[in-house]
This record gives C-alpha cells, structure tokens and sequence, in this order.
C-alpha cells in the first residue's frame, strides 16, 4: 500500500494555526477505534497470505472496510461472492437490512474502559459517504436509513459518561457515495480518483463542521487527505476549519492526514518504528488483518493477549500511543476473539500501568531488550518493563537505583513486568 502517512501538500499561500499535541493525549497512550458501518454486513476480504503484483493488490484487499470498492472491481473475489451472497442488491443498498442492538454502542464503550483505553475514535464517514451521525447534507446516513439510529450521538454520550476522551474518524477525500470515478486499482488512483473541486470541499467541511459543532471532538482523525478545493483560504477552507476547531476545543488535538503543513499526531498504520520518535505519534492498526469485521478471520491472524500487551509497550516506550482498533458485527456484537484480547491487556494495564500512563520515553527507549520509560518525563522515577525470565542489566545511570517490582504478588504469570528504579 502506498505510505500517505507523510504526504504533505505545498500550499505556502495559507496561514494555519498552531497543532500542538496536549498533555491529556500525550498521557493517555491507549485509545479505542471503532470501524462499523455497511462493510460489516459482508463482513468479508481476503484473509491469504499470497503476495498479490501491484495490478492485483486492490482486487485482493485484506481491508473489509473497502468491501465498497473491492466488490466495484470486475472478477474480484469480493465481486463473485457479493453476486453469490446478495444477487443484484448493490453495496449500498445493504444498509436497509442492516439492523442493530439496543445497548450495543454501550457495551463498545465499556469494553473500551475494561481494555484500559482513554479515548474512543469511532468512525463516522468512512470511503463508501454512509454517515452515522444525523447529518443535514445527505439521506445517505444511518438516520435516514436502515438503523435509523445516530450513531455517533449514542456513541458521544457513552463516551463522555465512561470519563473517556471522544475522538471522531472522518473520511476526507474519498466519499464514493459522492463521486463518480470507477474503483480504485492501484496506489496512484488511491489518490487521483477522489473529488478535488471546491462543491465537494464544501461538502466535506460542512459535514466536518457539523461534527465539531455538535459533539466538540477531543481529538479529529481524519484519513486520506482532504480535498484539493479546499486547501485554500476559503473560509470553508482547512485553515478556517482548524480554526473553528481550537476555537472550540483549546485542548484538541488532529492527526498528520490532511495532505498540508499542519499535522498534530503523526500516524503509523500496521506500521513498527526503530526507535524513540522525536514527535508524538500513534500506532493504528486492527487485532488482525483488518479494520472492519472479517468473518473469516481466526485467531491465527489476531493479536494475541500477550501479543498486544507487547505491542503496547513497544509504541509507548518510543513515544507513542496505541489506537487499537475493534471490528464489531453488523449488530454491534464484539468477536470473542477481539474482546479476549482487549480485556487481557486491560488486567495487564490494571497491573503495570503506572509504568505506562502518563510516561514519556527514557533515554533510547528500548536498551538490551529492556523497555525503558519515566514519569512525566522527568527522571526522578524510571520504569523499566522487561520479559520476565530476561536478565535485567540496568544502565550504568540507574544502578544505584531502588527496585521496587509492581504487580510481584499477583500469582500471574504475564509477558511484561514492569519494576519502578527511584532515587
């Protein structure tokens, strides 16, 4: 896939305000997306592991999100089975027999608190324009359509009630609900077949508008670029948007995917990085292959408890935070498989995270397999988070350090302990 973790447009004509990353984000590390929309139905991509040439990546997509567009692409699998499974009944048309639980928005946030996140990104448009708050701009929404419910409403108030920070995902360029181009096939179609004209930049700001209006997002994260139309000065322009946003939200925060110099958080989807990062960034990605739910997918393609527990430590000890993403079921239902995951790293945070939350990197981050992070910043207390039958060899630095072990007496046998190093 094509990395547009860092594409940067060039516009040198627009002012942008400052986008610094606030403490709360910094300190939270552990953040809940949420992809669940019309994909969710099929609830299908291929799961093979087979290396796919350039012409046939797209045809072949591991992401069940992009059901929209794969099932576009003639003699796809996705193509053949959605002909098999649902006849001439368009993609679109899915979300009329799409039906959902009562308390299913509610059981999503509070697996979010027993996971140990701090913040939840549902998505609220993604590529295929289904938007799942009561928007005034479209019909296509699940109000006026199918579940006839706001999503995102539920979604706010559950959030915001648990003590948890909301963001919002936001597709801003693609909308194929809204276009008219074929599918996409490749990477430089990725960017080339979305709108860049100044009604759809409207569009988009509009809809973005309404989102900062209505739920004052702790944290927008938008995905794939924004449209050219409306990089501008315009006042429905990016500039005037980010503007509005900090306006109303002092302590918001947005991610790198707008295609301009203005970028909070950097972005790192399915993605490892070497070593401490200078910024703060976030790693994104789903338990297994996918954002959307895949029936297909087992549990030997999913992050493991342990696994991700892991994974987390790795991101936080190089400045980073984990977006971990769940892919729920039409009905709003969880996979076991996903939950499991997700508790086991919320009793491990439970545990050792005080060693995490609120911690920023010490030193090279990651030192003779050992995890090094402190509080604050400061090194007045020093974590290190190690495999437990590691030997532990302490910089020369901390030697003279106390060791205090966290968790030493809880009988469980876990991936990663953590011991305090104070003065």
């Amino acid at each position: 896939m094509l990395n547009f973790d860092e594409r940067v447009g060039n516009r040198q004509d627009v002012s942008y305000p400052p986008t610094p990353v606030p403490q709360w984000y910094r300190d939270a590390k552990v953040g809940l997306m949420i992809h669940w929309g019309i994909y969710s139905i099929p609830a299908w991509a291929v799961t093979s592991d087979e290396h796919f040439s350039p012409a046939e990546e797209y045809a072949f997509h591991r992401y069940a999100e992009w059901y929209g567009n794969t099932v576009r692409i003639p003699g796809s699998p996705t193509a053949l089975l959605h002909r098999a499974r649902y006849g001439q009944r368009s993609y679109e048309d899915l979300v009329d027999i799409w039906q959902i639980r009562d308390d299913a928005v509610a059981n999503m946030v509070n697996l979010a608190v027993r996971a140990g996140a701090r913040y939840v990104v549902p998505t609220t448009k993604h590529h295929d324009g289904l938007c799942l708050w009561n928007t005034q701009t479209t019909d296509f929404s699940t109000v006026k359509r199918g579940p006839g419910v706001d999503i995102i409403s539920q979604c706010g108030q559950a959030v915001r009630q648990a003590g948890l920070r909301l963001g919002l995902y936001f597709s801003g360029a693609l909308d194929w609900h809204a276009s008219n181009f074929g599918p996409i096939t490749s990477d430089e179609e990725l960017f080339a077949f979305r709108r860049n004209d100044p009604e759809f930049a409207q569009y988009a700001a509009t809809q973005l508008r309404e989102l900062i209006d209505i739920y004052h997002p702790d944290y927008i994260w938008n995905d794939i670029d924004w449209p050219d139309g409306g990089k501008g000065p315009e006042l429905y322009g990016l500039s005037a948007l980010f503007t509005q946003y900090f306006q109303t939200v002092p302590n918001g925060v947005i991610n790198d995917r707008w295609g301009v110099p203005a970028q909070g958080v950097l972005t790192r989807e399915y993605r490892d990085v070497l070593g401490v990062m200078d910024r703060p960034w976030e790693a994104v990605r789903g338990l297994g292959k996918s954002f959307g739910y895949n029936a297909d997918e087992d549990e030997s393609v999913m992050l493991s408890g342990p696994d991700l527990v892991r994974y987390l430590v790795d991101v936080v000890a190089k400045n980073g935070n984990l977006l971990i993403n769940i892919g729920p079921k039409a009905d709003g239902t969880v996979p076991d498989i996903q939950q499991q995951s997700l508790e086991y790293m919320g009793q491990w945070l439970r545990v050792f995270g005080e060693g995490i939350y609120g911690t920023r990197p010490w030193g090279p981050g990651l030192l003779d397999g050992c995890y090094f992070t402190c509080s604050t910043g400061a090194d007045d207390v020093v974590y290190v988070l190690y495999e437990p039958d590691r030997e532990v060899v302490l910089p020369e630095k901390l030697r003279d350090r106390k060791i205090i072990p966290l968790g030493s007496g809880d009988g469980m046998q876990w991936p990663i302990v953590v011991a305090k190093l104070v003065d």
